[in-house]
């Protein structure tokens, strides 16, 4: 039984593939629909931007180099939609930069190619997985609301507002306040948030936290710069401030 509801719960996922290369493009669906996954294609990037948009999907895996719209304006145009649909990129650029700006502005994990087939059905099922863990936890808990110091983060409707002001932010940067958020006091390394916050670890990439935390500042703290929510642990990490130190309210 147990079995056949995980191949049920499979076969409901739905899967957007944006690959200009159709030798490629194929034999990634081959595989994909071998785990039971229905598989759309977009061959250029307007077409995929379409059908993102338009359709609903459990995942996207979007090639960087496209024709018309490049992955990277995709993924910038789907998170500045608040639309949260996971993204695995797919890249032939050996230029760190590249992946970093796409993790940055909301893409999940990235592949490099030359790729395998089995490495990149392993990221789509970790992906996949930390979304469906995402989901149970949230149905599970205890509230949705978390309240620290002037903040309220909605984990259901996956908003935060601060002072009955909504706060606009990515997935990505809602993922790691919230994990924050429910953790007060307890200090992470840069490495144990990637890898609890982005699903596994990226090792080497300590800078992205990094990068991710300071932009995360600039929209919840009154002065970024002196932080009242997220401290610095030096030597060490980072930390969300307990109850008794959360209160920034003015006069």
């Amino acid at each position: 039984m147990d079995s056949e509801k995980a191949m049920t719960e499979r076969t409901q996922r739905k899967i957007l593939l944006v690959e200009d290369d159709r030798d490629i493009s194929h034999l990634v669906e081959l595989h994909l629909n071998d785990l039971g996954y229905e598989v759309d294609h977009a061959y250029d990037g307007k077409e995929g931007l379409d059908r993102a948009t338009s359709g609903r999907y459990d995942l996207i895996i979007l090639d960087l180099m496209l024709p018309k719209v490049d992955g990277l304006e995709i993924c910038k145009s789907l998170r500045s939609a608040s639309d949260y649909t996971p993204i695995l990129m797919l890249t032939a650029r050996s230029s760190e930069v590249e992946r970093v700006v796409g993790l940055e502005i909301g893409a999940d994990d990235y592949l490099t190619k030359p790729f395998s087939i089995q490495e990149l059905m392993a990221r789509v099922k970790a992906i996949l997985r930390r979304i469906d863990v995402m989901r149970r936890t949230g149905e599970v808990a205890d509230r949705d609301l978390i309240e620290a110091g002037d903040l309220t983060i909605d984990r259901s409707r996956r908003t935060v507002t601060e002072r009955g002001e909504q706060v606009h932010l990515t997935a990505r940067e809602f993922d790691l306040l919230c994990h924050f958020a429910q953790n007060p006091g307890k200090v992470y390394t840069r490495a144990q948030l990637l890898d609890q916050v982005w699903g596994y670890g990226y090792e080497g990439y300590e800078h992205t936290v990094n990068s991710h935390i300071n932009r995360l500042r600039g929209k919840i703290e009154e002065d970024p710069a002196r932080p009242h929510y997220i401290l610095t642990v030096w030597g060490i990490g980072y930390k969300f401030a307990e109850p008794k130190d959360q209160d920034v309210s003015g006069p």
